[in-house]
């Protein structure tokens, strides 16, 4: 497989680039435009790469509708009970609030974007001239969303969850066909928040090989830990939802990193990516000035010409500058051929 490379904007997407950050606020601005900013900043501040929010309205994504179909009924979400209407028209990013948004991000040097849900989404994002487009878990299915991005020829990053692979298979060539260039898809447990027992990260590497595309990881699990395992198995692209404070709440604030943790992430998942280096054996050239610390074989009492080299006389001890510890059994039992002081390493020769 060939290095994929993807450039969006002053950003390179690669395996030989370091893990490219995306802070996703979502509906942690809790309808409030200068938390929102304020959202911004501290992404920003933690090093993360790019902001990205959703666009979308109730009424674009759903139905105003009574009906069960339209009820959050699993007790196990953080959303029990809710109705899907209402619940989106809590989250959603007012569209006059994204232009704000989106410069001050890129006044701070991030790379600002946006999931759009349908058309009129991808309409509206053109206008702001957006880099690149996310496509969520949930329409990872929607083969006519994914068209249309597509056709904006900008690169695409898809949400894997729940996707079966002859499901992802239909979304790459459906993306490919419609003029899309530039792919990425992201491993993704869609549940809120994901367990990293749930999360099966070693499908990384098979759905890179498997499609020939980049791949990353939508992460909702708790913490960093995970993300940073995915780095180590590929992974070139993280998104974590963000806010400012689990505490003060909001629809995806119990999953979301806060500002010292997503600091974190960006640190912890570049020493990560750092670490993979390449295969190798032997000493690096940072370790050459380490092999006197290996253990070798010295003098550890006087010797005169013609004693027996006993356990007595020589030990294997550091520094490593004598004789390989390999030789020591060759060495007992025979006749020293010179003389030697307390501390004096044993060289080759003296086998000879």
């Amino acid at each position: 497989m060939l290095e994929i490379n993807i450039r969006v904007e002053n950003q390179l997407i690669s395996s030989n680039s370091r893990p490219f950050i995306i802070a996703e606020m979502s509906g942690n601005h809790n309808q409030s435009l200068e938390r929102a900013l304020q959202i911004v900043e501290a992404a920003a501040k933690s090093g993360a790469h790019a902001l990205k929010i959703q666009t979308y309205t109730a009424d674009t994504i759903t139905l105003n509708s009574e009906q069960a179909d339209f009820m959050i009924e699993d007790q196990e979400s953080l959303w029990k009970n809710r109705k899907l209407y209402d619940l989106y028209n809590e989250a959603y990013t007012p569209w006059e609030w994204h232009k704000p948004i989106f410069d001050r991000a890129k006044e701070l040097g991030m790379i600002a974007f946006s999931t759009p849900f349908d058309n009129t989404a991808v309409d509206f994002l053109e206008t702001l001239n957006v880099p690149l487009y996310k496509i969520a878990s949930f329409e990872n299915t929607d083969l006519p969303l994914i068209k249309r991005v597509a056709e904006t020829g900008k690169p695409m990053i898809v949400s894997t969850g729940m996707a079966s692979v002859a499901e992802l298979d239909e979304l790459v060539k459906t993306a490919k066909e419609a003029g899309c260039k530039d792919l990425i898809l992201l491993k993704c447990t869609s549940t809120y928040p994901a367990t990293p027992e749930n999360t099966n990260i070693i499908t990384i590497p098979h759905m890179k090989d498997l499609f020939d595309v980049q791949v990353g990881l939508s992460d909702h699990t708790m913490g960093t830990g995970v993300s940073v395992a995915a780095v180590a198995l590929g992974a070139t692209v993280i998104e974590k939802h963000f806010t400012l404070s689990r505490a003060e709440g909001g629809v995806d604030a119990a999953f979301s990193l806060e500002p010292a943790e997503m600091t974190a992430l960006v640190e912890e998942t570049e020493r990560a990516w750092q670490a993979i280096g390449k295969v190798t054996y032997g000493p690096t050239e940072k370790e050459k000035a380490s092999l006197k610390f290996r253990r070798s074989i010295y003098v550890s009492n006087t010797i005169v010409e013609g004693d027996l080299f006993t356990e007595e006389n020589i030990k294997i001890v550091r520094p490593g500058l004598g004789l390989e510890p390999k030789y020591y059994p060759i060495l007992l039992g025979k006749k020293a051929k010179k003389s030697y002081q307390f501390g004096e390493p044993i060289k080759f020769d003296d086998l000879i």
